[in-house]
């Protein structure tokens, strides 16, 4: 399997600050440039039909193998089972008409219902995972492809001198043998002492594995947006307007000069245990920073002004929609920290900054 590495009037609730109405951060600056986190792209490889068949409906498997094996582990319910909240449906509005980053489709901003669904309130964490993989011998695409792409900010000195290629579009992206969810930064690191941190290095398909096995799904892009507002309208993240209100911060970004420098002001260079900021009015933690969630839909930059009741996206398309940021997000390079804020990969992609978390109909 061979790795491509070339780059591809409103309502308002003031929230956490007083600001009203519009969405008072400015833009990114126009000199700002990428992370380039979306260009992280595998070519496609030549599969078995046992492979294929697993990409294909990556649901089949692996909830046929719970059902057997369920009455064998319980599936440890207190450890699986993340807290769920009921998001109660509703209207809202949908993207921004004064986006930060245009050429991700952000606008134009539209009217769009949601009925009501429950969330996961964090994200899937390495423990849920793991709990996955005992119950079902799953094995990530990261770990069939042998490799995937980790920052170069937080290599080891010997991961990285074995090290010839990276992203030419983001050079301190780097392709790392051995590098998995188990093993986030490559073979010399491992998850014992961040079992309640997101799972990284998990692809689409891993993802909807996941959340089958479990009984659950991913949510659609407007299922995610319409949660990370937290019940505020027309404000850029899921507190307010202001990005450290009194203060404070609520969400694992990046401080400091980006990509050289991390200065760690919120207290952590690499992803925080989940839960570890404040929860938004839903009572959902880190749905901006610490890691990007996948989502249902297929990527697409042209979005209908319509009303639309529970949309699902494009019937069909190349990149699926991730949103919320990560830990690696500054305002200089990767101003999508907001809800409105949306960025796409590739659906076998996988990265040390990319997770999920899950949705479902009933509470359980």
């Amino acid at each position: 399997m061979v790795r491509c590495l070339d780059p591809a009037v409103k309502d308002c609730n003031p929230g956490l600050d007083s600001s009203c109405g519009t969405e008072s951060e400015p833009a990114s600056p126009t000199e700002a440039v990428d992370c380039g986190c979306q260009n992280l792209k595998r070519t496609a490889a030549v599969e078995t039909e046992e492979d294929r068949t697993t990409y294909d409906d990556p649901a089949v498997k692996y909830f046929r193998d719970s059902n057997e094996k369920q009455s064998e582990s319980q599936r440890d319910e207190k450890d699986l089972k993340s807290q769920r909240v009921l998001i109660p449906g509703g209207e809202f509005l949908m993207g921004t008409d004064n986006p930060g980053i245009p050429a991700d489709g952000e606008g134009p901003q539209r009217h769009v219902h949601v009925d009501s669904f429950y969330m996961d309130i964090h994200e899937v964490t390495n423990r849920h995972f793991q709990t996955f993989v005992n119950a079902t011998g799953y094995i990530t695409e990261a770990e069939k492809f042998g490799d995937s792409f980790v920052f170069e900010g937080i290599l080891s000195e010997m991961v990285k001198s074995q090290i010839s290629q990276a992203v030419a579009a983001a050079p301190w992206w780097l392709p790392v043998k051995g590098a998995n969810w188990r093993h986030p930064e490559g073979p010399d690191s491992n998850i014992a002492a961040r079992l309640d941190h997101p799972v990284l290095h998990v692809s689409w398909a891993d993802a909807v594995a996941f959340c089958s096995w479990a009984n659950k799904r991913l949510p659609t892009e407007a299922e995610w947006e319409y949660a990370c507002r937290g019940g505020l309208k027309n404000k850029l993240f899921p507190w307010g307007n202001k990005l450290y209100p009194k203060g404070q911060h609520y969400a694992n970004l990046w401080q400091g000069e980006f990509p050289t420098h991390n200065s760690g002001e919120d207290g952590y260079v690499k992803t925080s245990p989940v839960m570890s900021f404040p929860a938004n009015g839903f009572g959902l933690y880190d749905m901006v920073g610490n890691a990007w969630e996948w989502t249902a839909d297929w990527w697409t930059v042209h979005h209908t002004t319509d009303q639309q009741c529970n949309p699902k996206g494009p019937p069909s398309g190349t990149d699926r929609v991730k949103k919320g940021g990560s830990y690696m997000c500054h305002k200089s390079y990767c101003y999508r920290y907001r809800c409105a804020a949306r960025s796409q990969n590739t659906a076998d992609s996988s990265a040390s900054n990319l997770g999920f978390r899950c949705v479902s109909e009933e509470h359980r």
